[in-house]
């Protein structure tokens, strides 16, 4: 015979349990990972690369808005990784170059999804490999897409080789701005005196 308390009771007990997991931060059993990116402001992505195979070290930092907004600072100066720097007396510290330039929300979409499909919040993928060195290099990486979040500070050089590659496609993209992202500057029109001279001199 159909026992309701007893089915009444086992829901209850599951809605409970569920509700005590989310609420202490844990993700729900069917969470997935690999989600369909959507064009939205509010998702953002921040990769620091370093490279330390010279010195000083080469550092470069890229944030990447789900706007379309981007921000790129380069250079050797701790500037670069480190907005709240005071080492005025460092040598590198002039070395530092800063570029905010604007690209189409949808190929933003389109390299969130790329690294989304890399296993950006696949907790399951990252960490479970045996140790790569990474040959000074250095890069992290921190997001928020479609209400996941990655904040980990490890080198993915080490932990996930295929994904830090990948971010540092997306370093290299952005970093070295093509497609007339960049608008060229006009030149300006010579005054009547330096064409009079250039006219003279021939």
């Amino acid at each position: 015979m159909f026992d309701s308390r007893s089915s009444i009771f086992n829901l209850k007990s599951s809605i409970l349990f569920l509700a005590l997991a989310t609420l202490s931060g844990c993700g729900l059993f069917w969470d997935d990972p690999y989600v369909t990116v959507t064009v939205t402001p509010l998702n953002w992505c921040e990769i620091h690369y370093y490279n330390a195979t010279r010195e000083p070290v080469r550092r470069v930092s890229v944030r990447i808005t789900g706007a379309g907004f981007v921000d790129v600072k380069s250079g050797t100066s701790r500037r670069v990784s480190d907005s709240f720097a005071k080492s005025m007396d460092d040598a590198t510290w002039d070395d530092y170059r800063a570029r905010q330039f604007s690209v189409d929300p949808e190929h933003v979409r389109e390299v969130f999804q790329n690294l989304v499909n890399a296993g950006l919040f696949d907790r399951d993928k990252m960490f479970t490999s045996t140790k790569y060195p990474s040959h000074g290099r250095f890069l992290a990486v921190r997001a928020a897409i479609d209400n996941k979040t990655y904040s980990e500070v490890k080198n993915l050089f080490e932990e996930d080789p295929e994904l830090a590659e990948r971010l540092y496609n997306v370093v290299l993209e952005f970093n070295r701005p093509t497609l007339g992202r960049q608008r060229a500057v006009p030149s300006r029109p010579k005054p009547p005196s330096e064409k009079k001279q250039e006219q003279e001199a021939k």
